[in-house]
This record gives structure tokens, sequence and C-alpha cells, in this order.
């Protein structure tokens, strides 16, 4: 069975713009996420997902240049996009990863593909059904039938956050959530704020220059409470904000 991992990816934010350019330990923060998705050993191909406006042929060149495989279409329906980048890569499920969080762990994501290959009856699974890692150390995978089915019958924000219409059905779609102890889903490692560019910048600091194993990244922030205060107080905006 063949698994593609897509990044959705666009320079427009509402809270940061050009979150997904910015420096982060000498490298984009996109580069982050693709190379943690091509470190991951049950990925067969990397495709990033952005728009068609123009201020996203910067995100396109950059994914291109990455060695990242590349779709483009609608800015508002993500959605829509991950249908194009299944239509133009054909796989028998996706896994979704978005390009603000650059912290990223391989294994995770092999983890959760192996999950479904081993019982690919199920049309979902994640790490975050019952959240117990840091928020940005999220990994999705659906099911091609279950994609394109939500695709069919999606509208308003789970166009946008392209699996809320899969996990939020369970009566029509089989669900499978990974978890992991310590629960550590008080941290925050995503990228959405200025502080919690701030906070990224100051962990990568201690860590090596590799997609870090998510252990690593708790047990730092377990150490330096002063680096989990800078982005404590950022709220997660809710899926019906976008």
């Amino acid at each position: 069975m063949r698994v593609n991992a897509v990044i959705q990816a666009r320079a427009g934010s509402t809270r940061l713009p050009g979150k997904v350019l910015q420096d982060l330990g000498g490298r984009p923060v996109l580069e982050w996420v693709v190379r943690a998705a091509r470190a991951a050993t049950q990925i067969d191909a990397v495709i990033v997902a952005t728009s068609t406006v123009a201020g996203d042929d910067i995100v396109a060149d950059l994914a291109d240049s990455l060695g990242a495989l590349v779709v483009r279409g609608s800015e508002e329906d993500v959605l829509s996009r991950f249908i194009a980048a299944l239509d133009a890569h054909p796989a028998d499920a996706v896994v979704r990863l978005t390009a603000d969080c650059p912290l990223l762990d391989p294994t995770l994501i092999d983890a959760v593909v192996g999950a479904w290959a081993a019982t690919p009856v199920h049309d979902y699974v994640s790490t975050v059904l019952v959240r117990c890692l840091p928020r940005g150390l999220d990994v999705e995978l659906v099911s091609a039938p279950a994609l394109r089915a939500v695709d069919r019958t999606a509208v308003g924000h789970d166009r946008v956050h392209v699996t809320s219409g899969v996990y939020a059905d369970p009566m029509a779609y089989r669900l499978l959530g990974l978890c992991v102890t310590p629960a550590a889903d008080d941290l925050r490692v995503t990228l959405d704020t200025r502080e919690d560019l701030v906070l990224l910048r100051a962990l990568v600091a201690e860590l090596p220059d590799a997609p870090p194993p998510w252990r690593d990244v708790v047990a730092v922030l377990r150490a330096r409470p002063d680096l989990v205060a800078i982005n404590s107080g950022v709220q997660q905006k809710r899926l019906e904000e976008g």
C-alpha cells in the first residue's frame, strides 16, 4: 500500500504572516517539516499543497527546491488541495501534516502509518483523537476512500481543516487514536504567533540540527519552565475560526 505525506502550506496567516518561511535555526520553517516527512521510513512521497495565489509562489519554489512534489489549488478550500494531491499522486492513504509544525518527529509519522498498515480497515488514524502530545506534533492519516467521501459532503470549516469531517463522525468512519505516556498535551510547539516563534527558536538552540524525537522536545521543556512560559498564554484558534 502506498502512503503519501501531504503538507499544507501557505504564506498568508492572520496572526503571523509568512510564518512557514520564517528562519528557524538557519532553515525556513517549511524545510523542517519537509525534512521530517522525508525522514519517515513509511512515507512514499512528500507533497506540499499550497495555493495558487501569487503570494504562495515563494512557498511552491521553496518546496520544489527541497525536493518535495508540489500541488496548488484554492487558498481557502484546503480539502480540495488534498484531493488534488491525491489525484496527481495516487495513494491508498495520505498523512496530513501542517507547515506550522516544524518539530514533527518522523517516528511518530511512522507509528501512525504502521498502525494503519497493520489494520487498514481504519479510515483515520492519528495522534490527536485523544491529545497527549504537545500541540505541534500532530500526525493524521486518512484513507483515500474516506478522504474522497468527506470531500463530497464537507462544507464550512470542514473544508479548511481537511480531516474534521472524518473524526467528527465516528458512526460513519472508523477511527483509531494513538496516545503516549506520560502525557505532555499541556505543551505547545506549533507556530501561530510571534511568541511561538520565540519559543521555537530558543528550543531548537537546545537540540541537534535534525528532526527531534518527541521525548527530547518534552525533556527540554520540562527542564526549562522559562521556555514554556514564553508562549503559555497563547490561545489555540477554534476550528470555526479557520
